[in-house]
């Protein structure tokens, strides 16, 4: 039977085996990988993003509602800042008007007038009041005058009254002296008739002398009430004078309010009239065009386009896991992986890896996002050689791989097996500054 090849073949108890070398080897091999240094490192995904708010891609959207009268640009087309991408019209009737803007213009310039007709009222008003014034003064001089006058006449008409009282008094003593003589015989009744007559006369002259004095006090008494009448009536004329200056200065008060007013509508209506041509607030490329058509509707706020910039700062957003958070720093190293840019990777041995780009972290978010990860935000690292790729746009898809302690293959095996996070360390600068 051993002369059958097939016995042969199968049952070679004449060759010696090596299966035991080659454990040996493999095991040795094995041994020696364990102990082979390996980089820890945290991997997450993430996209191509930018640094500054301005330059990633932005919603343009209408100030106004309005309805669409032309398109200027379509998607796809590059623009300049200030270049326009549509015009629209109104659609509210309270600026259907197409002269509203000059029509504004004379309603403020009718109020100015009228604010100014008011303050030349106000000035003849204080005018008036002025003449007013002047004649009362004028009025209060010449009744001073007469009141001064009446009393100057009435001391003389006191000094006659005295005079005749006591012309009076010495007329009435000779009558009786003389009626007593002519009851003794002494004197004639022509004698005493004369001194009859001059006590009449003396007591006519007395009663005149009061009177004459009673009628200059009565003119004085209407002099002074005369005076207090000016006053009353002068009170009443610059009151009514002063009310209808007040009511004016009220006017132009409200008129200047109202010009405000006019003057605000019209340069709302100014600045809403340059909102019909919708312009490009930078230079980009137009995409994502939400509205269609002439004459489609649109709302107030409502977004047109989305403008990406030609010019940007591209920066990776990468979410790492919570628990991998206290591992990442601003200024660590990270390298990336870009959708597609073909690389071969070895996480543990980054240098014998190829096609990896190398960044740097510059912020790293406290607020946790929506997919439950926190957000990290790195930037390209200059230092390095190899720069990243001008042909990336935004939204790429991203890998990266941030490079931690280096430990022994086996150490990292055993950590992965226990489920233990990384070993966390700080570098030389790191340590410098916290001491």
């Amino acid at each position: 039977m051993k002369t059958l090849q097939a016995y042969n073949a199968i049952y070679r108890h004449n060759k010696t085996s090596r299966i035991k070398y080659w454990a040996a080897g493999f095991i040795t091999a094995l041994a020696i990988i364990l102990f082979l240094p390996w980089t820890q490192n945290i991997r997450a995904k993430g996209s191509v993003t930018t640094l500054r708010q301005e330059q990633r891609p932005q919603e343009l959207n209408s100030i106004i509602p309005g309805k669409i009268v032309q398109w200027f640009v379509k998607e796809g087309d590059l623009v300049q800042a200030g270049d326009t991408i549509l015009q629209i019209s109104e659609v509210k009737e309270d600026y259907l008007d197409t002269n509203l803007v000059s029509r504004t213009g004379e309603q403020i310039n009718a109020k100015q007038m009228s604010v100014a007709y008011y303050k030349n009222k106000v000035a003849a008003t204080q005018t008036q009041i002025g003449a007013l014034d002047n004649n009362r003064l004028l009025k209060q001089s010449q009744l001073q005058n007469k009141i001064q006058q009446l009393q100057l006449k009435l001391q003389s008409d006191s000094m006659e009254n005295l005079t005749a009282n006591n012309d009076y008094s010495i007329a009435s003593l000779q009558y009786k002296r003389q009626k007593a003589m002519y009851d003794s015989g002494l004197v004639s009744l022509t004698q005493l008739e004369q001194r009859n007559q001059n006590f009449q006369n003396a007591m006519a002259k007395k009663i005149s002398a009061e009177n004459k004095m009673g009628s200059t006090r009565q003119e004085l008494l209407i002099a002074r009430i005369e005076m207090d009448a000016i006053d009353q009536d002068y009170v009443e004329k610059v009151s009514k004078a002063q009310g209808e200056q007040f009511q004016s200065l009220s006017q132009i008060a409200g008129g200047q309010g109202d010009v405000a007013k006019l003057q605000n509508q019209y340069s709302n209506y100014n600045i809403r009239s340059g909102m019909y041509f919708i312009t490009a607030p930078q230079a980009g490329q137009i995409t994502k065009a939400k509205k269609a058509g002439i004459g489609e509707m649109i709302k107030e706020g409502e977004m047109l386009v989305e403008i990406v910039p030609d010019k940007m700062d591209y920066a990776v957003e990468l979410f790492v896991e919570p628990m991998d958070l206290p591992l990442v720093s601003v200024k660590q190293k990270v390298r990336f992986m870009f959708d597609g840019f073909p690389a071969i990777v070895f996480s543990g041995w980054p240098n014998a890896s190829y096609g990896t780009f190398s960044g740097e972290v510059v912020a790293v978010e406290n607020a946790v996002s929506p997919n439950g990860k926190f957000r990290v935000l790195i930037k390209e690292d200059l230092s390095d050689n190899k720069r990243w790729p001008r042909e990336l746009k935004i939204g790429t898809g991203t890998q990266g791989i941030a490079l931690l302690k280096n430990v022994p293959v086996w150490y990292e095996l055993w950590r992965n097996i226990n489920g233990f996070p990384p070993d966390f360390y700080k570098t030389n600068n790191q340590q410098e500054k916290k001491k």
